[in-house]
């Protein structure tokens, strides 16, 4: 089976080796060519216009491309490519789509041999399948709930430090720029994006809701609606940005005691959990007789995996239960 598996993954990296140097040899060359007929037909003064010109910076938008372009701009038409596409963006990822989608299917290859391998019992490759090729997805929810967790932390400093660039006499396109360069990330990078958009002629009220599309926080839509309702009607804008940074703060005073109102909750989630597994590694050293029944019967073997499963799914229910949204 581990002969099979590493010939079939030999075959597919091959096959995608094949595809690049199919799909990007042909551009390279072309592109390779319009350069030497540039370079021989320029003159002095085109050579140091085109070396300005590549000196500064891009404004076309740049995207991530994978392994496989063609599969990139095949899937970005799709509702899931487009959502996995700002999924990446919201992660803060660095990657393209056929990047993830090859990864997906590599971790759901590893996932079905190892279930398969551990029970001796061919039903596991379909739930392996399954956890393996979505554990990418997992990864990138998991690195974007760290991110936007983050980005919550800093956004009232945020606000402040625009408050104070307005009552200073800048303009707010100024204050954003003067964010995007002294903020860490992500506040940084993000602002970086709506003050380079609105920048190259997008309309502010354009690359603002891209900036609420990129963060799907509460408290950046209310920062975008604030600040696009007081350009149309007026107002003190430095004023409304204090008391919104106010309210960001009272709001995390709030959710962190809902957090301490809800500890038990979780404790409660993380060990019964853990009881099974422990209980079983407990009983392996007791009686290994009556453990070794559950690893070598058919119905044993459909027992643990059925365990398994529910409890990752009461695990799941019960973060649920104690995840209050404030």
């Amino acid at each position: 089976m581990i002969a099979a598996f590493l010939m079939f993954v030999f075959g597919v990296a091959l096959v995608l080796c094949g595809y690049a140097l199919v799909a990007w040899l042909p551009q390279r060359q072309a592109a390779r060519r319009i350069e030497q007929r540039i370079a021989d037909v320029s003159s002095y003064e085109w050579d140091r216009a085109a070396e300005a010109t590549a000196s500064a910076p891009l404004v076309v938008k740049q995207h991530n491309r994978g392994l496989v372009p063609g599969l990139d701009k095949a899937m970005v038409q799709t509702s899931f490519g487009s959502w996995s596409e700002t999924l990446i963006a919201q992660a803060g990822m660095k990657i393209g789509l056929s990047t993830l989608l090859l990864a997906c299917v590599l971790t759901s290859i590893v996932g079905a041999i190892g279930l398969v391998s551990l029970f001796r019992l061919e039903a596991a490759a379909i739930p392996g399948a399954m956890v393996g090729a979505a554990l990418p997805y997992f990864m990138l929810m998991r690195r974007r709930t760290q991110r936007m967790h983050r980005f919550e932390e800093q956004f009232p400093e945020a606000l402040d430090l625009l408050s104070r660039a307005i009552r200073a006499g800048h303009a707010f396109t100024t204050a954003v720029g003067m964010v995007a360069d002294e903020a860490p990330d992500p506040i940084g990078p993000e602002f970086k994006k709506t003050f380079d958009q609105q920048n190259f002629g997008m309309p502010l009220k354009d690359a603002l809701m891209n900036l609420a599309v990129r963060v799907p926080l509460m408290d950046v839509h209310f920062f975008v609606t604030a600040v696009l309702i007081q350009r149309e009607t007026g107002g003190n804008l430095a004023e409304i940005l204090d008391n919104l940074a106010h309210v960001v703060r009272e709001r995390f005073k709030i959710l962190r005691q809902v957090r301490v109102y809800t500890a038990h909750g979780r404790l409660t989630g993380y060990v019964l959990l853990a009881l099974p597994a422990a209980l079983a590694v407990a009983l392996s050293f007791i009686n290994p007789e009556h453990m070794n029944l559950l690893l070598e019967e058919r119905m044993g073997k459909m027992m643990l995996l059925g365990a398994i499963v529910m409890q990752t799914i009461g695990y799941v229910w019960i973060r649920k239960v104690v995840k209050i949204e404030v």
